[in-house]
C-alpha cells in the first residue's frame, strides 16, 4: 500500500531548502510555497502569494526568512530579487469585503487556492504555511511555522508582506487619518483611538468586532461617506 505523502529521505540542504530538496528528489517537483498577509488586521486586504523557486539555491536568496523576522529595508530588496529568479509566482489581494463575506479563514483557504492556480507554471506539490488547503490541483502539505522552514513558503511570505505593505501605505493617501501607512491596519493603540474618533472606513473589515464597536456616530458616519465619495 502506497503512503502519502511518500516517505523521503531528508538530507541537510543549505539554508532553507531542505525539504524541497527531499520532495525534488522523490520526483515531487516542482515545489510551491505559498504565505499570507494580513490574516490578523482589522483593515485592508488579506493578501496571499505563492511561488516556486529554482531547483537549486541561489546566493542571492540565501537571506531569505520568515517575513516578520526580516527588516522592512530586507523584506523590499529580497522582493525584486525573488521575482526575479523565481521560476514562477503570483499574488492576489481578497478585499476586506470579501473577507467579511467569507469570514478570514476561509478566505485565507479560499486565496491560498487562487494563489496556487494562478501560477504559470503547475507545482507537483505544494506546501502552505500552517494550514490545511483542500481544492488544489496538487498534493500539499501544511507546515507549522513554514515561513521559517521552507525557501519557498518564506519567498511567498515576503511577497505577500511587501505587496500588502505598498498597499497600505497608499491607502494611508487616500484615507487618511487612520495611520495605515504606520500599523498597516493591525489593532495598535493608535488605530484604535483613530477607530474611535473617525469610525470605520470603508476599507475596515465590518466583521471584526472591534471595527463594529467603532460604527455609529455622526462624526464617523460622515467621514467614512465622505472618503468614499471622494
Amino acid at each position: 500500500m502506497t503512503r502519502w505523502p511518500p516517505r523521503t529521505v531528508i538530507r541537510r540542504a543549505s539554508g532553507l531548502r531542505t525539504m524541497e530538496s527531499a520532495l525534488i528528489r522523490t520526483g515531487l517537483g516542482p515545489v510551491a510555497g505559498v504565505d499570507e498577509a494580513g490574516r490578523g488586521a482589522c483593515a485592508g486586504p488579506l493578501v496571499v502569494a505563492a511561488c516556486v523557486l529554482g531547483p537549486k539555491p541561489h546566493r542571492a536568496l540565501e537571506g531569505l526568512d520568515d517575513s516578520k523576522k526580516l527588516t522592512e529595508r530586507t523584506r523590499e530588496e529580497l522582493f525584486p530579487v525573488i521575482q526575479r529568479l523565481a521560476a514562477a509566482w503570483c499574488i492576489i489581494e481578497i478585499p476586506a469585503a470579501e473577507v467579511d463575506s467569507l469570514g478570514v479563514h476561509v478566505a485565507n483557504i479560499e486565496g491560498m487556492r487562487r494563489a496556487v492556480a494562478g501560477l504559470h507554471l503547475s507545482p507537483g506539490y505544494v506546501l502552505t504555511d500552517g494550514f490545511r488547503v483542500p481544492g488544489l490541483a496538487a498534493p500539499s502539505l501544511p507546515v507549522i511555522g513554514g515561513d521559517a522552514s521552507a525557501a519557498c513558503i518564506a519567498a511567498a511570505s515576503v511577497l505577500a508582506k511587501v505587496s500588502r505593505d505598498r498597499t497600505m501605505v497608499a491607502m494611508d493617501d487616500a484615507i487618511p487619518g487612520y495611520g495605515f501607512a504606520g500599523h498597516k491596519g493591525y489593532s495598535t493603540a493608535a488605530h484604535t483611538e483613530a477607530l474611535g474618533l473617525l469610525g470605520p472606513s470603508h476599507e475596515h473589515r465590518m466583521s471584526y468586532a472591534n471595527v463594529r464597536s467603532a460604527m455609529g456616530g455622526a462624526a464617523g458616519a460622515m467621514y467614512t461617506a465622505a472618503v468614499g465619495a471622494g
